[in-house]
C-alpha cells in the first residue's frame, strides 16, 4: 500500500504542478535530491577525484541496489551515462554476420531501430519486425513461426514509448531460451513501474534508465548482462576502465559487466540513481505498480467519457502510459494549453514508433503518464482541462 500523502510530501514538484509525464522524466523525491546535491557539495569542498574516493562505499552499493531491483548479481550490472548508451554498448558488442536475423517488434523505439538498420547495413544482417497480435502487442505465435537457426538476436522494447501496452517479455524469453539466441530487452519504461526480474523474463541483456519511473536524475542508467554471455560480447570501444593494458601489444577486457562502462562518469547522478532505486525498493515495486496501473485505468475511463477524445492505447496488459487524441486539437497545441494550466503531458510523434503509428494512421498523440504520487483529484482536474480544449 502506497502512503500517497507521504509520497507527495517527499516530492516537492507535486506542490505546484500536475505532473503526468513520468514516461519522460518523473518527479524526483527529496532523497534523490539530497544524494545529488550532497555529492556536488562534497566535490566543491574536496575536489572531484577526492569526493569520488570518499563516496566509494555508496557508489559500490549502487550496483547492489540495481542488481536487487532486477534480480541480478552485482557483477552483471554496469552503470552508464544513459539507457540509450547502455543499450548501444550491448547491442554494438554483438558480432553479426551476413544473413543473421534480428527479430524485433512493430512498436520498437526509433533509437533501437536505427541501430538495427545501421548494423544491418554494415554487416549484412537482416532486421525483421514480428507481427503484432490482435491487441497490438508482439505476437508470441508469430515469433515462434519466425524462428530458425539464422536468428542471432531477439530485441524488443518491454513497454513502448506510447500506446500503453506491455509486451509479453517472459513469453519472448521462453522462445529465446528454446532457440539459444540472444535476447535484449529495452526496459527503459518498465523498470520502476512494473516488477522486472531478469531470471523470470529470461533476457540476456537489459537496459534501464534513471529518470523515468525510477524517479532518479537524468544522465544515468544501467545495463544488465547475464554473466554467461559476457565472454561473447566485446564492447565497441574500450578504455582503461573497461580493460587493462597488459603489454605493448595486448589488453585484457574486464571480466564483469563493467566492461561496458567508461572511466569518466557523473558521480552525483550515479549516487542519485542509487538513492532512487533504494527509494523505489522501500515502497515496494508491486505496490507502486498496482497504484500506477489503477491510476492509468482511471485516467482512461475519464478520457473515454469526454466527447471528442479517443484513447489510443493498445495491449491486453497495460501500464501507466496513456495516449490519446482530441478531435480538432493538435497534440502539441493541447500540450501547450495544458502546460499553461500547470499540467505536464508530452507528445508522441510518428517517427519515434514509425511502424506502429504508420500502421494505425497516426501522426501525433498526447501522452500522459501517471505515477503513484498522482491523485484522483489531479486526474479529475486534468480531464476537466482536456475537455475544455
Amino acid at each position: 500500500m502506497i502512503d500517497v500523502e507521504r509520497a507527495r510530501r517527499e516530492t516537492p514538484g507535486c506542490e505546484k504542478r500536475i505532473h503526468l509525464n513520468s514516461a519522460g522524466a518523473a518527479l524526483q523525491p527529496t532523497a534523490v535530491l539530497d544524494a545529488v546535491l550532497g555529492h556536488l557539495e562534497l566535490e566543491t569542498q574536496l575536489g572531484g577525484y577526492e569526493a569520488e574516493e570518499a563516496a566509494a562505499e555508496g557508489l559500490a552499493r549502487v550496483y547492489d541496489s540495481a542488481a536487487k531491483l532486477v534480480g541480478a548479481r552485482r557483477q552483471e550490472i554496469a552503470v552508464v551515462e544513459n539507457a540509450t548508451r547502455a543499450w548501444d554498448m550491448a547491442f554494438y558488442s554483438i558480432p553479426f554476420s551476413p544473413g543473421d536475423r534480428i527479430l524485433t517488434s512493430e512498436a520498437e523505439y526509433a533509437s533501437n531501430y536505427i541501430a538495427y538498420l545501421q548494423v544491418a547495413r554494415r554487416t549484412g544482417a537482416v532486421v525483421e519486425p514480428v507481427a503484432s497480435d490482435e491487441t497490438g502487442a508482439l505476437s508470441v505465435e508469430a515469433l515462434r513461426e519466425a524462428m530458425d537457426e539464422r536468428v542471432r538476436l531477439i530485441s524488443i522494447t518491454h513497454v513502448p514509448t506510447n500506446g500503453g501496452l506491455v509486451n509479453p517479455a517472459a513469453e519472448v524469453g521462453a522462445v529465446a531460451r528454446e532457440a539459444g539466441c540472444l535476447y535484449l530487452l529495452d526496459a527503459c519504461q518498465s523498470v520502476g513501474q512494473l516488477p522486472v526480474d531478469v531470471a523470470a523474463i529470461g533476457c540476456d541483456i537489459l537496459s534501464a534508465t534513471s529518470r523515468k519511473f525510477l524517479r532518479g536524475p537524468r544522465g544515468c542508467g544501467f545495463l544488465y548482462v547475464r554473466a554467461e554471455r559476457l565472454d561473447g560480447l566485446e564492447p565497441p570501444f574500450l578504455d582503461l576502465h573497461a580493460a587493462v593494458w597488459t603489454a605493448p601489444d595486448r589488453y585484457e577486457v574486464r571480466a564483469d559487466a563493467r566492461r561496458f562502462e567508461n572511466w569518466e562518469s557523473n558521480v552525483a547522478a550515479k549516487l542519485g540513481m542509487g538513492a532512487a532505486i533504494d527509494y523505489a525498493l522501500a515502497w515496494g515495486i508491486d505496490a507502486a505498480s498496482a497504484r500506477i496501473v489503477a491510476l492509468a485505468d482511471g485516467l482512461r475511463g475519464r478520457l473515454d467519457a469526454i466527447p471528442g477524445v479517443t484513447v489510443r492505447d493498445l495491449g491486453r496488459v497495460r501500464c501507466g502510459i496513456v495516449s490519446f487524441t482530441i478531435d480538432g486539437v493538435d497534440p502539441a497545441a493541447a500540450q501547450a494549453a495544458l502546460r499553461a494550466q500547470g499540467i505536464n503531458v508530452w507528445v508522441a510523434v510518428r517517427p519515434h514508433t514509425l511502424l506502429e503509428m504508420t500502421a494505425r494512421g497516426l501522426e501525433r498523440m498526447v501522452r500522459a503518464s501517471v505515477h503513484y504520487y498522482n491523485t484522483d483529484d489531479e486526474l479529475d482536474r486534468a480531464c476537466a482541462a482536456i475537455g475544455a480544449l
